[in-house]
């Protein structure tokens, strides 16, 4: 099985530098320097709104990118696309909004701490592989963690949605924080100490209110307390969250030397796996609810991806038997990843599966992009590993 996971590792990275990355060079960055929202499956982009979320996330992939040596012109588009990022969405609040349109009209300047966390994250990659931005970055991270921290700290830990707090309260946009943070105090002359103690504080956010201590799933929902929130929506897992939060507790609990993170994580992949996989597609679905009965099959790109990243961070992490138990499961990770990059125009993807196995016809979503040259990226870094 071993081998299964090292060869389909090989193809993934073989279509991330031959196809993904210079179709979304070329088509995904348009004249001002913006990332599109979207590609069509004919290979062209489309005029549809574009999130804030995108910009920061192209930033992290063509940054990374570089890092790794790809050889196309990867600074152009992390560096315009950050100069487009400020100029379209940056408010005089220090914050960035959340929508704006094709010609670069912002129509929602609203605070949206998910957007936060990937500016941080850019500022990260780019502070690392641009040596004459570092002092900037630095500067610029610095400044946009301190402003979250004056605007919506949450009296015991973690963020408020926006202040005047709005409910519900989510994981979802602590778990990108907690990536950035992550990201951020690895680089050199990035303020270490401050990030290392926000990750802590998240990690042990979600280690004691987030996943709940007697089933081991992770919630998305909460009211201001940290208790899950009341009816349908306090009850919702995702898989793929559950997968992704495994894979940054790991990550967390590797430099901290945290055996509690260890079997929390454990236990969410091993929920995700369980009740989270379709049996007939082989992929990873959408929703659960908390007594682990499926609320919605439809399957999308991403948790493929953190499926994926988890099972490989826990191979690097484990010997014997249960190192083979998990690249077993990386390898089907990424044989449901496959699935999703088959396309008529190489370098795309398919979002959504239906419970039918047939996938929804629309254009691919920069947003996944991030999603996969990360897992790619991390199963060959954990397959180095062993």
């Amino acid at each position: 099985m071993a081998l299964d996971i090292i060869s389909r590792s090989r193809v993934l990275s073989d279509w991330l530098a031959d196809k993904a990355l210079p179709l979304w060079r070329d088509k995904g960055v348009d004249h001002s320097g913006g990332f599109v929202e979207t590609i069509d499956m004919a290979g062209e982009p489309t005029r549809a709104n574009r999130r804030a979320r995108v910009q920061p996330r192209q930033v992290y992939c063509f940054a990374e990118a570089g890092r790794r040596g790809w050889s196309g012109d990867w600074r152009g588009a992390a560096e315009g696309g950050l100069a487009y990022f400020d100029r379209i969405f940056k408010q005089p609040s220090g914050f960035y909004g959340a929508l704006a349109d094709a010609d670069g009209i912002l129509l929602d300047p609203s605070f949206d701490l998910y957007n936060q966390a990937f500016a941080l994250l850019a500022f990260a990659y780019l502070g690392e592989v641009v040596p004459a931005r570092k002092a900037e970055m630095i500067e610029r991270s610095n400044d946009l963690r301190s402003r979250i921290e004056a605007h919506v700290k949450h009296p015991v830990a973690g963020f408020e949605e926006d202040n005047p707090s709005r409910l519900p309260l989510c994981s979802n946009p602590h778990m990108h924080l907690f990536e950035a943070c992550l990201a951020s105090e690895t680089v050199e002359g990035f303020d270490r100490v401050g990030w290392a103690n926000l990750a802590d504080e998240i990690a042990h956010l979600a280690m004691d209110y987030f996943i709940d201590a007697e089933s081991g799933v992770l919630r998305e929902f909460f009211d201001h307390d940290w208790a899950p929130m009341a009816g349908e929506k306090g009850r919702i897992v995702e898989p793929g969250h559950l997968f992704e939060w495994a894979w940054l507790l790991l990550r967390w609990a590797e430099r901290r030397g945290s055996a509690e993170a260890i079997v929390k994580a454990r236990r969410l992949f091993d929920i995700g796996e369980a009740h989270g996989i379709c049996a007939n597609r082989n992929v990873a679905i959408m929703t659960l609810l908390d007594d682990l009965s499926v609320a919605d099959p439809i399957a999308r790109l991403w948790p493929q991806t953190e499926w994926l990243k988890a099972a490989v961070r826990f191979a690097a992490l484990t010997n014997g038997a249960e190192r083979e138990r998990y690249l077993a499961s990386a390898a089907r990770a990424a044989a449901a990843l496959q699935t999703f990059l088959a396309t008529p125009v190489g370098g795309l993807w398919r979002d959504k599966q239906k419970a039918d196995g047939t996938f929804v016809e629309e254009p691919a979503p920069a947003s996944s992009f991030y999603h996969i040259l990360c897992a790619i990226y991390e199963t060959e870094d954990c397959l180095a590993r062993i």
